[in-house]
């Protein structure tokens, strides 16, 4: 089930608005210190990391293939300096708060660096 674009990027807006009024971010962490990872939709071998703007926009996504997975909370500080650079460097993209189909927006990583730091 696809995600209308305009719902993607309004998404993306929460996530942006809600991290930066909040100071952390959260993915989905598995019991091994493994993150929640999907395929990239739009670009063939690139992954992309799926962050929320909520703990409990984490915690829907713990199911399935990642019912083992707990919300995991990274600092503002520590998603930019040291996640989003370090996502840049690999060509990881960001999925910022995909919906409960995950769908949503593949974003790179310097422009929600950009975003998150002006």
């Amino acid at each position: 089930m696809l995600q209308n674009q305009s719902d993607s990027i309004e998404n993306y807006e929460r996530f942006i608005t809600r991290v930066l009024g909040n100071g952390e971010v959260y993915g989905l962490r598995s019991p091994d210190g493994g993150w929640a990872v999907c395929p990239s939709q739009e670009f063939e071998d690139t992954s992309v990391m799926v962050f929320w703007s909520d703990r409990a926009y984490a915690a829907r996504h713990a199911k399935e293939d990642w019912s083992d997975y707990i919300p995991a909370v990274i600092p503002l500080v520590e998603f930019v300096d040291a996640w989003l650079r370090g996502m840049h460097r690999d060509g990881s993209l960001v999925g910022p708060n995909w919906d409960a189909n995950l769908c949503g927006l593949e974003v790179e990583a310097i422009e929600v660096a950009k975003r998150l730091t002006t």
